[in-house]
């Protein structure tokens, strides 16, 4: 009897040894899920301190209040390391948090929703190899009625659309990897698609360009003037990889994104981003501008030459990749030219990466420069060179100086 006893004790130990190890994520899996982490950003939004990376505490400004991202680390009192696989994937694909309660789309499940199960898992199986950190979360700073969860609800039966992304058989299959990418995990639209009152997508205008806090996130569709229709799938896989081209560099939120994120990612799936944006017809018409007056153009001429020709060339040309060329300059023609006016304010830096790592440096105008001054010199390079944006007045520069 006690032979046979210790035989079953021997097998349970064995069983138990086997289902552990079964569910012990393997390195290959492990490694899969930090590039789904990295093409989703996800260090972007939680981590507040570098030195503690997916610890959460980061304040994220809305236009209905702040919000701060929550803890990723598998700190079992904190963060997620009590979470099941079950808790993870309904928190991600749906929004829903393990006690029920709904998360804020700043949380981008609307998006996350397109992830198949098996990516969502290859995250959390990442996610749990991080050191865990004591950090708890905070709660959101919202205006009344907005701070009411109970109302993600019906904000969920509005616009929340759960579901897989559907790849299309007729189109190849890097189309449908930057598909499920860009309108998935990447989730561009979260800052590139205009948004209503209740901060959900306009879908009919997916990607079409928005205004994200102080910045203006650009058309990514096939717009002529302001969107992509210029670009080469070559260009697009050039900027995401070094946060520069011969048409644009990046700068505020988008060279955040580059470096935490898009930088990090195989060539493969950054060429399939370009192939699916190269495919997007313009979800909406572009704006018809009329040119400044002649008065207008020579006060921004004579702006431009003194604090702009030295790097941009008296034809914009610039140097592309070091100083960026202004014609033809998506961005800079956009509808909104918040961007535009922080990187006159505010100055920029060049982005660094692996594939492009001289810096550079613009120098902000916001001490030197009048709202006038600014305003005609913003004129003047949205309108040379073959350009066409609107007018500006010294009035939007006075209320982007206030955002700084």
């Amino acid at each position: 009897m006690r032979t046979i006893l210790t035989g079953l004790a021997v097998a349970g130990l064995a069983l138990c040894s086997a289902i552990a190890s079964a569910a012990e994520p393997s390195p290959e899996l492990i490694a899969y899920g930090k590039t789904l982490v990295d093409a989703g950003d996800c260090a972007g939004c939680h981590t507040a301190d570098p030195a503690k990376p997916f610890a959460g505490g980061k304040r994220i400004d809305t236009p209905f209040g702040a919000i701060y991202a929550p803890n990723l680390t598998p700190d079992r009192d904190t963060g997620i390391g009590a979470w099941t696989d079950a808790d993870f994937v309904r928190a991600v694909r749906g929004g829903i948090a393990p006690d029920g309660s709904n998360y804020y789309p700043a949380f981008p499940y609307p998006y996350f929703t397109k992830m198949t199960k098996d990516d969502t898992l290859a995250i959390r199986a990442y996610l749990g190899t991080l050191a865990p950190v004591a950090n708890r979360n905070k709660p959101p700073e919202l205006r009344w009625p907005f701070g009411y969860r109970g109302l993600m609800r019906v904000w969920n039966a509005m616009y929340f659309k759960p579901g897989l992304f559907e790849p299309d058989q007729s189109k190849s299959a890097a189309w449908n990897r930057g598909g499920y990418l860009v309108t998935g995990l990447g989730h561009c639209g979260a800052c590139h698609t205009p948004k209503n009152y209740f901060g959900a997508d306009k879908t009919a205008q997916a990607l079409a360009g928005s205004q994200f806090g102080g910045w203006y996130a650009p058309r990514l569709d096939g717009a002529v003037r302001t969107g992509l229709q210029s670009w080469s799938a070559q260009d697009i896989a050039e900027y995401l990889q070094s946060g520069r081209n011969a048409r644009s560099h990046a700068g505020g939120p988008m060279a955040e994104v580059i470096v935490n994120s898009t930088s990090k990612m195989s060539d493969a799936d950054v060429r399939a981003i370009a192939v699916y944006l190269k495919s997007l017809p313009p979800a909406r018409r572009e704006t018809i501008v009329t040119p400044p007056d002649e008065a207008e153009m020579k006060a921004g001429q004579a702006v431009y030459a003194k604090f702009c020709i030295a790097c941009h060339e008296a034809d914009g040309s610039g140097a592309p990749r070091i100083y960026p060329p202004l014609p033809g300059n998506a961005l800079l023609q956009s509808i909104n030219p918040s961007s535009t006016l922080r990187i006159i304010l505010d100055g920029a830096h060049t982005v660094t990466t692996a594939r492009a790592p001289n810096t550079g440096e613009m120098p902000g105008y916001a001490r030197q420069l009048s709202n006038e001054d600014i305003a005609a010199v913003t004129n003047y390079i949205r309108n040379s060179w073959g350009n066409a944006g609107l007018m500006v007045t010294p009035a939007q520069v006075a209320k982007a100086r206030k955002q700084e």
